[in-house]
């Protein structure tokens, strides 16, 4: 694409023909989308841009980001704009001037996440399907969240997993003795509004300092799914879950649990990223089958 023509059009589509643009740099992290800083006279911006076949994702990461900023109290950047242009989608947010992480941030971010995860629903699920990355994640509700991890999270990503050729059917049968034991591993927790995809990679620490989050996956889930998943690659200093322990006290023996939780974000790196991540898996169920 014509990078100047596009970044013109599009934001002067949003703030009109005064928007002047001084200055485009791109911002490393992304492996979905192309990702920019965008200087203004009107302001610094944060623009993602992909193919016009990609748009839902936007679509979709708009509905998260909304559905967040009306319920949880962690900072949320503002959606500026979300279209199309020069046969590409893109949206716009907010730009976060990052901070400094010391103690009071991990505190304010563990509480907040604890508040967050407060906020409930009747099911397990969301009234919509979204993304997990660039796949597809499907938020059907279900009563239970044993039967809402098993049919819309793991087994969705063993089929794709399978139908890929990166899974055989002795892990396929493996999984479902697992199935028939995961009730009791995990204990009762009402569902909790979720992030969906907190890592290290889709927090910030803004100035005050403040946490802040995007990119979500949203949905209505089991709160030690989000807490296991910032296990996963660290960046999580023990402030903060200590901060989160005291806002909203973890159940004994989490510890334990975390690599049951973890099987779908693995599922779903073996399928983004391929076959390495699957001795993670194979390790979880050989230790619970």
């Amino acid at each position: 694409m014509n990078d100047e023509s596009f970044y013109v059009k599009t934001f002067r589509h949003h703030f009109g023909s005064e928007m002047i643009i001084e200055n485009v740099s791109p911002v490393p992290g992304g492996c979905i989308n192309k990702t920019s800083k965008v200087t203004t006279n009107q302001g610094v911006f944060f623009i993602k841009v992909n193919s016009l076949d990609q748009s839902d994702l936007f679509h979709k990461e708009q509905l998260g980001l909304l559905t967040l900023k009306q319920k949880s109290t962690l900072g949320i950047p503002e959606v500026i704009g979300l279209g199309s242009s020069n046969g590409n989608s893109y949206l716009i947010l907010e730009w976060i001037e990052k901070g400094i992480a010391n103690g009071s941030f991990w505190d304010k971010f563990g509480q907040r996440l604890g508040l967050q995860h407060k906020v409930s629903s009747s099911q397990f699920g969301l009234d919509h399907d979204n993304h997990i990355g660039s796949l597809p994640q499907a938020n059907n509700s279900h009563e239970s969240w044993t039967d809402f991890f098993i049919e819309e999270r793991l087994k969705p990503q063993l089929e794709m997993a399978h139908n890929s050729g990166l899974i055989g059917s002795s892990i396929l049968t493996q999984f479902d003795i697992l199935f028939t034991k995961l009730e009791p591993l995990v204990p009762d927790e009402p569902p909790s509004l979720l992030h969906g995809d907190l890592w290290s990679g889709n927090f910030l620490c803004g100035q005050g300092p403040e946490p802040y989050i995007f990119d979500p996956a949203v949905y209505f889930g089991h709160r030690e799914t989000e807490l296991a998943f910032t296990t996963m690659f660290g960046g999580f200093d023990q402030q903060f879950y200590s901060a989160y322990s005291e806002e909203y006290p973890i159940k004994p023996g989490f510890q334990d649990r975390i690599e049951i939780h973890n099987l779908y974000p693995l599922l779903v790196h073996v399928n983004l990223f391929g076959p390495s991540y699957l001795s993670g898996v194979e390790r979880t169920l050989k230790r619970f089958t």
